[in-house]
């Protein structure tokens, strides 16, 4: 027990064994022990002696506790201790005051090889995860550590272990779900390690629902505000979306970039940030440009910032941009963020030119932007930022490229001078005696000529005022002085640097610009300077002047259109020939390509560059360069019948292309007229369509129509003979006979009154017919006249018989008056007689439609009658029945009981029964008269 005495510190008598006598001691205990105590025991003793003696316990213990691993998984003490161990063995994450400075490189060989001896066996890392799955505080949170280091010693081999071993990753997503924070957060840092450059397992995080999980970490931790947690979370969300594809489009469509948002909400007191605030919010800014890259897919790229403007992400951004307090770093990012979401996309760019800074009056944030890039004063990085936020807002933008060169138009400049525009603070910074604002401005007003030959002749327009009392100069004429007298000026930082600016300008706004070339050839002067440049002998800085030079004298004979008599594209390449010599030219052009600050530009838009020095070339003016490099090269070899035949050629195509230009115009206006005829039909035939549907409908309609009228035909036929057949029926319900009986007698009883008062009528009729005929033989002959009174006299007894009221003629004094009164009485009599008979005929019909309610009462009544015969012969039936089984049944009863009698039972009769309960009835009976 000496060597664990002297691990444990107990008294130890004589001499002390050493360390690595001590660690062989406790690996053969371990081995060979029985006892889970003892084991136990040395495993600690173990992991007390692995810091100091790493290599020792490396070398003799690995394989005794990975074995300790495979076999006492029961107890979770002993399987803590030795993952301890195993971390302290592989780790690199000593204790500072262990650290010396002459064992560094020895620390990570020590631990990269001992994380390939225990790699070596792939069951190794498959145990481990089998480890980190349990529950147990003690087994966990080691073997997450131990996972971590090993990753971290050698990420790819793990990487591949784990990819292969099933359900290995989504073992170790669950370390995210875990209720104690040190696992949680020691999960997000193995997760950070196992997603480092591997795409296979950076899609099977996402898809195991990592960023829901990561982004409600960020917002439990308190977003930008949060501690280290939210850092470790954005830096393993990085992981998983940068330079992957899949996983952005997956991030984009679960609406987690609407999740972003908050980040990003600061408040008024900007003042007092922590330092792991800044670094919160600086990594969030990152995560959205790894979203918005110009790296990525263009469509996946547009999507991104289209969803981000939608979800007021952009605007966000704006307002940091635009506030007041915020640290510089985080300013200078924001800057660069807000450059990549707006970059391409026309949306983005219009919003972003709507943005005014806070000030009073509101200026536009481009113009305040512009004002720190021209201003020396700003720190570089902030200038170059601003530089970048420029050129992405011009970037495919034709819009935004035409609001800034209108300003610098002559009939847009505000001649009050209250306002200071964007080309205004553009020529300042191109004209100041500091080079880096030369350069950044001639870069910015190249992006705004960019691809766009309409506004490359606009600013042709431009007129500068020098000085008091000279002619104003134009613009082109202002940029080519400078660059003749650039060594005269007296100039902050390096003037190589405002003669390549100016330079990268004057390329751009000639090429692919024939009216802009003949302006700067109309110039006498520039050709024999550019001549001159090219041909000296300069050092190696002015090489690349001599590049650029030799470039922009290609360009105007490239794009020279021969208006100029003296400077046509012979006359300029025999000068070259003569002055230059072709190979010094080709050879001077080749500078451009072959410089190192080329190349660095070349590889990514963003200007990024380590000091003002390097500040040389533009992203999109090395594109320029890759595309007229070859073509000027070919157009100074070429001889004058070539260049006759080309610019034949390039008429014919002109031509070609005017014609199909033309054609093209038939063909999309035909086109149109196509699409509206086409509309035009499919309106019809809808219209068609529903005509027809309304038509079959009707058709339908009076279908049914004339189905339920030959039906209720049918049924009143049916009904009828029901009635007259069924009349005996009626004797089922009292009620409704009598009521049928009433109405039949009401009925009677108008029909013959209906019938007196017709009779009435008739009689008075043929008393008005007599009157009429009597009073024409009164006006016929006067002879007549004593028979006209008789009869005039036996009418009005007649009369007197039927109206007893009405007085008709005297004794034959009846005049034409009395006549008609007599008529008017007659007729009013009449009409009353007839709204009388009307009257009836109105009754009439209503008890004909009360009778046929009446039939159809009966008709149902009949029905419910017939349902019921129906359900009492079903019972009748269902009796019988019953009584053919009770019947069966006392047979079998009777049968039962003669064979128990015959084999001795006592059995009781029914009758025997019936008559003792009756006797115990009658007895109780007697017994409650007597109480």
């Amino acid at each position: 027990m000496n060597f664990l005495r002297g691990v444990m510190g107990g008294p130890s008598a004589g001499p002390q064994p050493s360390g690595a006598e001590t660690i062989q001691k406790l690996c053969d205990r371990v081995a060979s022990s029985t006892l889970l105590d003892d084991r136990r025991d040395a495993v600690r003793a173990l992991k007390s002696l692995s810091k100091k003696y790493r290599l020792e316990v490396g070398i003799h213990a690995m394989e005794h506790l990975i074995h300790v691993l495979q076999t006492d998984r029961s107890d979770s003490e002993i399987i803590g201790y030795a993952l301890d161990t195993l971390y302290n063995v592989i780790s690199n994450d000593l204790e500072e005051e262990e650290q010396e400075e002459n064992l560094p490189k020895q620390v990570d060989n020590l631990g990269s090889q001992f994380t390939e001896i225990f790699i070596k066996q792939q069951e190794n890392v498959t145990l481990l995860l089998t480890l980190v799955e349990e529950f147990d505080f003690h087994v966990r949170w080691p073997g997450v550590k131990l996972l971590t280091s090993l990753l971290k010693q050698q990420g790819p081999q793990v990487q591949q272990i784990i990819l292969v071993s099933p359900m290995g990753v989504s073992r170790l997503m669950d370390l995210l779900a875990d209720s104690r924070e040190v696992i949680r957060n020691d999960g997000v840092l193995l997760l950070q390690q196992l997603t480092k450059s591997n795409a296979a397992i950076q899609k099977i995080v996402a898809f195991e629902n990592a960023f829901e999980r990561l982004l409600d970490i960020i917002t439990e931790e308190g977003n930008s505000d949060g501690g280290i947690v939210v850092e470790d979370c954005l830096l393993l969300l990085q992981n998983l979306l940068k330079n992957n594809n899949s996983n952005q489009n997956f991030f984009k469509e679960g609406s987690y970039i609407q999740r972003m948002k908050p980040w990003f909400e600061v408040g008024d007191d900007n003042c007092g940030w922590s330092a792991q605030k800044v670094t919160n919010l600086h990594l969030m800014l990152q995560l959205v440009r790894v979203l918005v890259s110009p790296t990525n897919p263009p469509g996946a790229t547009s999507s991104c910032q289209k969803a981000m403007f939608h979800c007021g992400l952009l605007e966000q951004l704006c307002t940091i941009l635009m506030a007041t307090g915020v640290p510089a770093d985080i300013l200078t990012e924001t800057i660069n963020t807000v450059s990549e979401v707006i970059r391409g996309c026309q949306m983005n760019q219009d919003y972003f030119a709507s943005v005014n800074a806070p000030s009073n009056p509101p200026r536009p944030a481009i113009v305040v932007l512009l004002m720190s890039m021209v201003n020396e004063r700003q720190p570089f990085v902030l200038r170059c930022a601003v530089l970048y936020c420029f050129q992405c807002f011009l970037y495919k933008n034709q819009k935004g490229q035409g609001e800034i060169v209108s300003t610098l138009l002559p009939s847009t400049i505000d001649a009050t001078g209250n306002s200071v525009s964007a080309g205004q603070l553009l020529c300042g910074g191109l004209f100041s005696t500091d080079s880096l604002s030369n350069w950044c401005a001639a870069v910015a007003l190249a992006h705004a000529l960019q691809e766009n030959a309409t506004l490359k002749e606009q600013l042709l327009r431009v007129q500068l005022a020098t000085s008091i009392g000279n002619p104003p100069v134009s613009l082109l004429q202002q940029c080519t002085n400078i660059l003749s007298q650039g060594d005269k000026i007296d100039r902050r930082g390096s003037k190589v640097q405002t003669r390549v600016g100016l330079l990268m300008l004057l390329c751009t706004w000639l090429s692919n610009c024939s009216i802009a070339v003949t302006h700067f050839l109309h110039n006498p002067a520039n050709i024999p300077f550019l001549t001159g440049q090219i041909a000296e002998n300069l050092g190696e800085e002015e090489q690349l002047v001599q590049g650029l030079c030799a470039l922009l004298l290609g360009i105007s004979i490239y794009y020279n259109d021969n208006s100029l008599e003296n400077y046509r594209k012979e006359k300029l390449k025999q000068l070259i020939e003569k002055r230059i010599g072709r190979e010094n030219f080709i050879e001077k052009l080749g500078f451009i390509s072959k410089h190192e600050l080329y190349s660095r530009a070349a590889q990514k838009p963003q200007p990024s560059f380590s000091s003002p020095d390097h500040m040389m070339f533009d992203h999109e003016f090395t594109k320029l360069v890759k595309e007229l490099e070859g073509v000027i090269s070919k157009a100074i070899y070429k001889s004058s019948e070539e260049d006759k035949k080309e610019e034949e050629v390039k008429k014919t195509l002109e031509q070609h292309d005017n014609i199909v230009t033309h054609y093209k115009k038939v063909i999309r206006e035909q086109d149109q007229e196509l699409e509206e005829l086409k509309q035009r039909i499919n309106t019809l035939t809808s219209q068609n369509e529903q005509l027809q549907a309304t038509v079959t409908q009707q058709v339908s309609q009076i279908q049914q129509h004339k189905d339920q009228y030959n039906l209720l035909k049918v049924q009143l036929g049916k009904d009828t003979q029901h009635h007259n057949s069924h009349s005996d029926t009626f004797q089922m319900n009292g009620i409704q006979v009598e009521e049928v009986s009433k109405l039949k007698e009401e009925l009677e009883e108008w029909k013959n009154k209906h019938e007196l008062l017709q009779g009435q009528l008739r009689e008075k009729d043929s008393v008005i017919e007599k009157l009429k005929s009597s009073q024409l033989e009164m006006g016929t002959t006067e002879q007549s006249s004593q028979t006209s009174k008789s009869g005039g006299l036996e009418h009005n007894n007649e009369l007197q018989k039927n109206t007893t009221a009405d007085p008709v003629f005297g004794d034959g004094g009846a005049t034409a008056a009395n006549n008609s009164e007599l008529e008017g009485r007659l007729q009013q009599e009449i009409r009353e007689l007839k709204s009388e008979v009307k009257a009836l005929s109105e009754e009439k019909e209503s008890l004909k439609q009360h009778l046929d309610s009446s039939s159809s009462t009966v008709a149902i009544l009949q029905d419910e009658k017939s349902k019921l015969q129906q359900e009492v012969a079903e019972s009748k039936k269902e009796q019988d029945d019953l009584l053919v089984l009770l019947a069966d049944q006392d047979q079998k009863l009777s049968a039962l009981k003669i064979k128990l009698k015959d084999l001795g039972v006592p059995v009781e009769d029914e009758d025997d029964i019936e008559s003792g309960d009756q006797g115990d009835e009658d007895e109780e009976g007697d017994e409650e008269e007597q109480d």
